[in-house]
């Protein structure tokens, strides 16, 4: 697993606007990811060439760890040299043990 990047991280992604589809809806492409990807976006006003920042949290890492798939609503597979790391997943801490203590 190249550069720390691990099963249930929250990384990001830059891509680039191309087109306002509707009002709410932008169209962008995403570095390494060879299909139509469009977003909801309605409140910032973005413009074509732009760039944009895509959040999600990895799912899967392939074998030899060059392709991270990423949950963005769809799943969006990309090299693992596109993406950055914001946060490493924490598992959650148990406040009280499995079994019970035996004396």
């Amino acid at each position: 697993m190249a550069r720390g990047i691990g099963i249930g991280d929250v990384v990001a992604i830059t891509a680039t606007v191309r087109r306002r589809v509707t009002d709410d809806r932008v169209s962008v492409s995403i570095p390494s990811y060879n299909f139509p990807h469009s977003i909801v976006d309605s409140k910032s006003k973005v413009k074509r060439g732009q760039q944009i920042e895509l959040m999600g949290e990895v799912t899967r890492i392939d074998e030899e760890g060059s392709n991270v798939t990423i949950d963005m609503g769809p799943l969006v597979t990309v090299g693992i040299d596109k993406v950055r790391l914001v946060e490493k997943y924490r598992p959650p801490k148990r406040k009280k043990p499995l079994r019970d203590m035996v004396d």
